[in-house]
């Protein structure tokens, strides 16, 4: 038995402290979850098994499960159950990997997936005092992003900062800030394109209430030129950094949701499936090495799926730096103009939870507007892990459900 995708969309990814900062993240939720369900009005909502929702902070407005606040807010049956995961920036492809598994096992017919993650509202934490009255003073951790409140025990070298991992990263591999700047812009005028072109009117859904209708990151005008006038930020030149706030994602706002079924489900769902889920891969490294881990679990997840890269139409790899990026490209040796054809996560945002989604709904229009068979979701996770998921197009004569 396979799993497939039915439906997907997503809202608008905001800048951090942008459009969407007024919304809470359950609500960002509850407008994915809205918004796929409408592309499937055949479906009887009671019918869906479970909601698997992926999120990264789970320390704000989010908390208490945000999968099944969502589905509550977004009008689900009460009847239908729903969970949250967290494999951080991976969480949304998590969610939709686990959902397959349990339509291949037989456990459930009808999953929706997807994930959220509104980084502008993540809130500020204080440690709990073991005593009531501290004599010193307690220091607040930011929950937007990378380490806080770290274990003593961990290992310094884990612990780096996320840009200070890549760096390290950028000098094991010899990659250049001209490559890095040349990457960055490509995904801004990529982006900005298939906006234009109209690739992302059906995938993308405005947030009611909100004028945001497109993703709020995108700088049409990006040049490696442009980009190469940004100073660093977590080394300084004359240590060697390269990378700025134009060859790295930015903080950001936004939700994702996939449909997901059995086959035959599609008589539930009142459509038919658009790819399968037709291979899954998981991998860990060491933690400040996490750039780099979507290479061999993109691998497995070949190997699973029973083809290598030369049958490979498209990838999706999330941006979450640009150094990272081109590692996992220059190690898969694949054409790069088959990478993120419609702009990635540089310029269009990385909400964690809900980026995994993302690219998974976005790989699979892409092939079915290029006649592909197959293509490749990965993303990179903090914590030195890395996640991968193989599509097969459905549109594609011969494809085996």
């Amino acid at each position: 038995m396979s799993a497939f995708l039915y439906a997907a969309t997503r809202t608008p990814f905001g800048r951090f402290g942008g459009a969407l900062a007024g919304v809470r993240p359950d609500d960002l939720a509850a407008a994915a979850i809205t918004s796929t369900l409408d592309k499937v009005p055949g479906l009887d909502h009671a019918a869906i098994d479970d909601v698997v929702w992926g999120n990264a902070n789970g320390a704000g407005e989010e908390n208490r499960n945000v999968g099944r606040m969502a589905a509550l807010l977004a009008g689900l049956p009460v009847s239908v159950p729903g969970t949250t995961v967290n494999r951080l920036c991976g969480s949304s492809l998590d969610a939709a990997m686990a959902a397959s598994r349990a339509i291949e096992s037989g456990d459930a017919e009808v999953v929706l997936t997807g994930g959220v993650e509104s980084m502008t509202r993540a809130p500020w934490v204080l440690p709990k005092s073991a005593k009531p009255f501290p004599a010193g003073d307690v220091t607040a951790a930011s929950t937007t992003l990378g380490w806080r409140l770290v274990n003593p025990r961990m290992p310094k070298e884990w612990t780096v900062s996320l840009g200070e991992a890549n760096e390290q990263l950028r000098e094991r591999f010899g990659i250049s800030r001209e490559r890095q700047d040349e990457f960055a812009a490509r995904s801004h005028q990529l982006a900005d394109q298939a906006w234009e072109s109209g690739f992302y009117d059906d995938l993308v859904v405005p947030v009611e209430g909100v004028g945001l209708t497109r993703d709020e990151g995108i700088r049409a005008g990006s040049t490696p030129e442009v980009l190469a006038g940004l100073k660093p930020v977590f080394r300084q030149p004359e240590r060697g950094g390269t990378i700025t706030a134009g060859n790295a994602s930015p903080l950001s706002d936004g939700a994702s949701a996939v449909l997901l079924g059995s086959e035959k489900a599609a008589a539930t769902i009142g459509s038919e499936p658009i790819a399968r889920i037709a291979g899954r891969g998981v991998m860990a490294l060491e933690p400040q090495d996490f750039g780099y881990a979507p290479v061999e679990a993109a691998r497995r997840a070949l190997a699973r799926a029973g083809i290598g890269w030369d049958q490979v139409g498209a990838i999706e790899l999330n941006e979450a730096f640009a150094v990272q990026s081109l590692a996992c490209l220059d190690a898969w040796k694949v054409d790069p103009g088959i990478v993120n054809q419609k702009g990635g996560a540089i310029a269009i945002g990385h909400p964690l939870g809900a980026s995994g989604g993302r690219i998974l709904a976005t790989l699979a229009k892409v092939l079915r507007e290029t006649g592909q068979r197959y293509g490749v979701a990965a993303i990179c996770i903090g914590v030195g892990q890395g996640l991968a998921v193989v599509l097969e197009n459905c549109d594609v004569t011969g494809v085996a459900r």
